[in-house]
């Protein structure tokens, strides 16, 4: 089994090196992440500018580009072959809801699935400032990947995890889900530089997740890592002959 971690915080973040640790005795594992935090890139691609890549250590690399870059690069490039698995996280905090479009995380087990590599992507939906539960989003990534390893996800599906920051024995279990609305704060902040030019920080805290419980917002908020699958292609969420009435085939 070869499995590839990437992530979007950096080569270097916790929550990757933790993640390294707590597959490391389930396959051959490799690693290839930005050489800088890259988060909320979504789906970016680097094509204007050139992609540098240094080796960290034997079967590790830092990328320049995106989340996807890395993964591009890993799958075509910097692999000895194709990996059975791609795992991107462990995120340090939570890609709920609408979190999907904008995440590297989700972007990199996104970008393995669009070339027939079995995905997930593991976030730790962190609260506060106190000290990580790292070992509880590992016990789920172990728990999940071992899952995928037994029953291969359906074609075109990538999975997306969601733990809460809590300790294993306050973890209520494992909730299968599909992805709610997230609300946000629609903040624009205005500033000014000293020498008088504005400038602006887009946004705003978080609000409020969706009531439904088989949401993955209202799961995690409920003490239950979320596990919500993700389609890369989706169908039509309106039947083709209802289109067609006003298209033009």
């Amino acid at each position: 089994m070869r499995i590839l971690l990437a992530n979007d915080d950096g080569w270097n973040a916790p929550g990757l090196a933790a993640l390294a640790e707590g597959l490391a005795d389930i396959g051959e594992l490799f690693v290839v992440a930005p050489e800088h935090e890259q988060s909320a890139q979504s789906h970016a691609l680097t094509l204007r500018e050139p992609l540098r890549v240094r080796r960290t250590a034997p079967g590790r690399w830092a990328v320049s580009g995106t989340p996807a870059d890395c993964v591009y690069l890993a799958l075509h490039h910097l692999l000895p072959t194709p990996p059975d698995l791609v795992v991107s996280g462990i995120n340090h905090g939570a890609n709920l809801g609408n979190d999907v479009f904008y995440s590297g995380t989700v972007a990199a087990a996104r970008e393995a699935c669009l070339h027939g590599v079995r995905a997930i992507s593991i976030s730790l939906a962190r609260r506060d400032n106190r000290p990580p539960h790292w070992e509880t989003a590992v016990a789920v990534a172990r728990r999940v990947v071992r899952a995928v390893i037994e029953q291969p996800l359906p074609a075109d599906q990538h999975m997306n995890v969601n733990v809460p920051d809590r300790a294993c024995d306050a973890l209520r279990g494992l909730r299968a889900t599909r992805l709610g609305r997230r609300t946000y704060e629609p903040l624009v902040e205005l500033r000014h530089d000293p020498r008088g030019a504005s400038y602006y920080w887009i946004g705003g805290p978080h609000l409020d997740f969706a009531e439904d419980p088989s949401t993955d917002g209202r799961a995690v908020a409920d003490g239950f890592a979320s596990v919500t699958l993700l389609e890369t292609f989706p169908g039509p969420t309106w039947p083709l002959t209802d289109v067609r009435r006003w298209t033009d085939g």
